[in-house]
């Protein structure tokens, strides 16, 4: 600047050269040029810690590099007097520029940056400290199956950390239920519907109170991007609803943790399409939107065993979903399989089954074995031909969710005929059609949800377990004819409460074959002798027709901040069952049925909910 001056009044630029001006730019810019290289050392060195320090590194150097606007402005400060000088501080800019030639003209400086690389991410790097109130959560109530109560909200949740290039989201809650039953089923905080003892058993109206944490809950979402157009993802929940061998409530309650669900999906967003592989809800479950994993239309109620008449299960599977604008969605499961067995008579596997009318002797029948390797020697699994498969076709419009499936199920047994000494396989068709909905009633504070399933051998997929099949005259397996659905209204008063009412049905129907000893024998039969089951003690063989439940509740989310949130439910379900007609042995009809209360009190603490 100085020199432009003196060249412009007709001094010698030598004379001006060295003024204390130019002595004191030169410095500063040499001081600047030094701090900039030990920024930029230092945050090569804290490069290697994390990659957001690698980011805010970058930043602070792009403050420090070369501008030509502040060149400009340098410029400018050259073409003025000194006297200017007086008027504030002069701009200074990183570009520096020092007289190198006998004419002093002033040369741009430009150092060249060091060779910078790109740097994979550290394998592990916490991102805890990065939550803002942008990434705050609050459990929302206002849907008809809240993730924090029927899931545990994870998707919703920011990173904890990161594992490569792997985000990863905590969620869960701990749980704490007071239950009360009116007749005493021995059960933890899942209700054995079908289990409510008629007037003989002892346990017949003698209540049942229990604590439990055993519904405390985990659960890990991992989640990477490799394109803007695919997503994977991995999910694994769990609670402690097993128990071990040694497991009891007199001193310890260690009950042991158990797989709730743990499975990947892969979705390819241009495509449409999704695939997961892994234990998940059942696609036969009704969705609240399309056929997307962790988004079943659950009742919120508290109870593990969900309500009578829903349809469930939670089992592997390998699933294909292709979506059209994520309102149409088509989707194929094959699921692993699984079936329960009842019969007349006392019969288990390997058993010889009453002879039919016009012979002398019955088949005797094999349909399952104990546990093995890996699964649980004190249950009985049965013979599975192939998997379960499942078709689903869903709708979302304004108007609400809408579906429609089917259901296809194989059940084998092994049959030794009367007199002979080998077997033979028999392998039989079942399945059904279902169908479900969710329904705003004109405003998104109350809402329709309903499912029903209908067809022969599909018991496994409600709560109350009635069973798949039974045996007709020679030994094949028999699928009983059934149907099961529920109907649900949910209300949200306040964003922070939910009120549920929930009326749920099952029902069985009749699959026997005449006797040579001139009785009915299979499932529902009608001419047994039910006279034992109206008095204690006394000897009852009933099977259940039909099983019905009515069920209010609600929640309220109380407590809320970056401590964690709580919430509180209280749940209330009266269920009726009853049986197929018999006798007294006198020729008078008995008509057996029984009735059960109960009450959950929950508290839940949500530490991920902040």
């Amino acid at each position: 600047m100085l020199l432009s001056a003196a060249i412009f009044i007709g001094g010698s630029p030598t004379a001006f050269a060295q003024s204390a001006d130019d002595q004191e730019l030169a410095a500063i810019k040499a001081e600047m040029r030094m701090l900039e290289g030990r920024l930029q050392a230092i945050e090569e060195r804290r490069h290697t810690k994390t990659s957001s320090q690698t980011t805010h590194s970058r930043t602070t150097k792009a403050a420090f590099a070369p501008r030509k606007t502040i060149v400009g402005l340098e410029t400018n400060h050259i073409g003025m007097s000194p006297s200017s000088h007086s008027t504030g501080a002069m701009p200074v800019s990183t570009t520096g520029s020092a007289p190198t030639s006998a004419t002093n003209t002033p040369v741009l400086y430009n150092p060249v940056p060091p060779a910078t690389h790109q740097t994979p991410p550290p394998l592990f790097q916490w991102l805890g400290t990065q939550h803002n109130e942008a990434h705050r959560t609050s459990i929302d109530l206002t849907s008809s199956s809240p993730l924090a109560i029927t899931q545990t909200e994870v998707d919703h949740l920011p990173p904890v950390f990161q594992i490569g290039n792997l985000t990863v989201r905590l969620g869960g809650f701990i749980d704490f239920s007071n239950i009360w039953r009116s007749s005493n089923l021995t059960s933890g905080p899942a209700t054995a519907w079908n289990g409510f003892p008629y007037a003989n058993s002892p346990n017949h109206g003698l209540s049942e109170e229990r604590f439990s944490a055993q519904l405390t809950r985990f659960s890990t979402l991992l989640e990477a991007n490799p394109t803007k157009a695919v997503r994977l993802q991995a999910y694994v929940e769990a609670d402690f609803g097993g128990s071990g061998g040694t497991t009891n409530s007199v001193q310890i309650n260690g009950y042991t943790p158990r797989l709730r669900q743990g499975y990947f999906t892969f979705t390819e967003k241009d495509w449409g399409l999704h695939v997961l592989m892994g234990q998940a809800w059942s696609l036969t479950t009704n969705y609240a939107k399309g056929v997307i994993p962790r988004q079943e239309q659950l009742p919120a109620v508290t109870d593990n065993n969900q309500i009578p008449g829903i349809t469930f299960t939670r089992v592997p599977q390998v699933r294909i979903a292709k979506d059209w604008a994520q309102k149409y969605w088509l989707a194929l499961s094959v699921e692993d399989p699984q079936a329960t067995v009842a019969f007349s008579d006392s019969l288990s596997s390997g058993g010889t089954l009453p002879a039919s009318y016009g012979r002398l002797a019955g088949p005797r029948v094999f349909y399952s074995n104990a546990g093995g390797v890996l699964l649980n020697p004190n249950t009985q699994y049965s013979y599975n031909p192939a998997p379960d498969i499942v078709l689903k076709a869903a709708v979302d419009t304004s108007f609400g969710h809408y579906e429609v499936f089917g259901l296809g199920r194989w059940f084998r047994g092994l049959i030794q005929p009367a007199g002979e000494n080998h077997t033979h396989k028999s392998t039989q068709f079942g399945g059904g059609v279902g169908a479900g909905m969710t329904v705003p009633l004109g405003t998104d504070k109350i809402q329709l949800t309903g499912n029903v399933l209908a067809g022969q051998g599909v018991g496994r997929y409600g709560p109350t377990l009635l069973p798949d099949t039974t045996f007709d005259k020679n030994g094949n397996p028999s699928p009983v004819p059934e149907i099961m659905g529920s109907l649900g209204l949910v209300g949200h008063p306040a964003r922070s409460v939910l009120l549920y009412t929930y009326g749920g049905v099952e029902t069985a129907g009749r699959r026997t074959y005449l006797g040579a000893d001139g009785l009915q024998h299979g499932y529902g039969a009608t001419d047994l002798n039910l006279s034992g089951c109206e008095y204690e003690f006394g000897t009852c063989s009933a099977q259940t027709k039909t099983l019905a439940a009515f069920t209010t509740g609600g929640w309220w989310h109380f407590l809320d901040g970056h401590y964690g949130s709580v919430m509180g439910g209280l749940q209330y379900t009266y269920i009726r069952k009853f049986a197929f007609k018999g006798n007294d042995g006198a020729g008078h009809a008995v008509d057996p049925t029984t009735y059960g209360h109960t009450v959950y009190v929950t508290f839940r603490y949500y530490p991920f909910q902040q």
